[in-house]
């Protein structure tokens, strides 16, 4: 390599990059304080970035359908007016879904819970009775069955005693609580504050950013993270709007199918299975399996037989729903799917879930790109 001035150069910032890293692993310490500083510090425009993100799916189709006509006429009016009343659709939309599923969540939960505790405390003596004739033979468990006594009223009661014993634990903690639940809120409302002000100037803060980038970088890694970032949120936009759909329309078809049926808690399990849906692979199970557990409560007869009409709503949806409304927005093949969700899921929980797919979607996407554009390179043909 001749060192001429531009080596040089890439030398010196060679040298500096290793000095720096040198000197943050013998600080990690200091590093990582640094950094959780930094995080918090940045925190609520995280926030914001994905209120934002996620607000932008529904207020870019209600400013296309409603507004699309007039802003083609480029009229000055209808322009000014369109972003502001787009967002705040959208934002009335998202408060309504919410709005909806709780008056309908909260409701029957609380009469499937109280549901649950008479058809337990109905069935103790027919358990009872099981356990005198399957273990005649041996008295000790037959005595142990009979002095057993569950009652609600009870069992409320001790649930008072010990919430009592600890008030004092929770009046000293109250101070804490309060202060974290007023930091989360005010993190909240920044970010959502935020959110609006990026989603009512976004074309404005976009090409700002690019021209930015374009003074300080070089060209050609700018374009690259131009397509990058476009890539990015193509696919991520798809994936929401498609899991979304999928969801809704999976719930629906559990909810009438149900209610043809007459099973029982169709529109809770609806609504249950419309919320399980929207995390890939695993949450259609998870729901399976509450539901289960709720209608095992009334009907073995009909839990079983809900089993086997999950299994054939999956297949529906597996085979003739998702490929056509998700379709190829992920764009990665099943195997990474599940490793996407498995590793989200360990690192992040739910929302890793969500984010790690099309996350690795990208990945994969623009790790293809590099190895085609390496195999043209060479002429090779495979």
């Amino acid at each position: 390599m001749e060192l001429n001035k531009e080596n040089m150069k890439k030398i010196r910032w060679l040298i500096a990059f290793a000095v720096l890293l040198y000197l943050g692993v013998q600080n990690l310490n200091i590093v990582i304080s640094t950094a959780k500083v930094f995080l918090g510090f940045l925190f609520p425009f995280i926030i914001g970035f994905g209120i934002a993100f996620i607000l932008n799916v529904p207020m870019k189709f209600i400013e296309h359908h409603l507004f699309g006509k007039v802003l083609k006429q480029k009229k000055k009016a209808a322009q000014k007016l369109s972003r502001p009343v787009s967002l705040v659709l959208a934002i009335c939309f998202v408060l309504c879904v919410f709005v909806i599923v709780m008056l309908v969540v909260v409701p029957e939960l609380g009469a499937t819970f109280v549901s649950v505790g008479k058809k337990i405390e109905e069935n103790i003596p027919v358990f009872q009775k099981w356990i005198d004739n399957a273990f005649g033979n041996n008295p000790e468990i037959v005595k142990w069955t009979q002095s057993l006594d569950i009652d609600p009223g009870k069992m409320i009661d001790s649930v008072l005693s010990v919430l009592k014993s600890g008030v004092n634990n929770i009046v000293s903690s109250t101070v804490s609580i309060t202060m974290g639940l007023l930091s989360t809120a005010m993190n909240v409302s920044i970010g959502f504050v935020f959110a609006c002000y990026i989603l009512l100037q976004k074309e404005k803060l976009q090409q700002q950013i690019r021209k930015t980038m374009y003074a300080i970088f070089p060209e050609k890694p700018v374009r690259y993270i131009e397509h990058v970032w476009h890539l990015a949120n193509r696919i991520f936009s798809s994936f929401i709007t498609g899991q979304c759909i999928e969801a809704v329309i999976l719930g629906s078809m559990f909810f009438v199918s149900m209610t043809i049926l007459r099973f029982p808690y169709a529109m809770l399990v609806g609504v249950l299975i419309s919320f399980t849906a929207l995390i890939p692979v695993f949450g259609g199970i998870i729901g399976c399996w509450i539901s289960f557990f709720l209608i095992l409560m009334v009907s073995p007869l009909k839990a079983v037989l809900f089993l086997a009409l999950f299994l054939v709503l999956q297949q529906i949806e597996g085979n003739l729903i998702y490929p056509h409304v998700v379709g190829g927005s992920v764009g990665l093949p099943s195997i990474w799917v599940l490793v996407a969700v498995t590793l989200g899921g360990s690192l992040m929980g739910i929302v890793g879930m969500l984010i790690f797919i099309p996350m690795v979607s990208v990945i994969y996407t623009l790790f293809r790109e590099w190895v085609y554009d390496r195999l043209e390179k060479k002429q090779l043909v495979l």
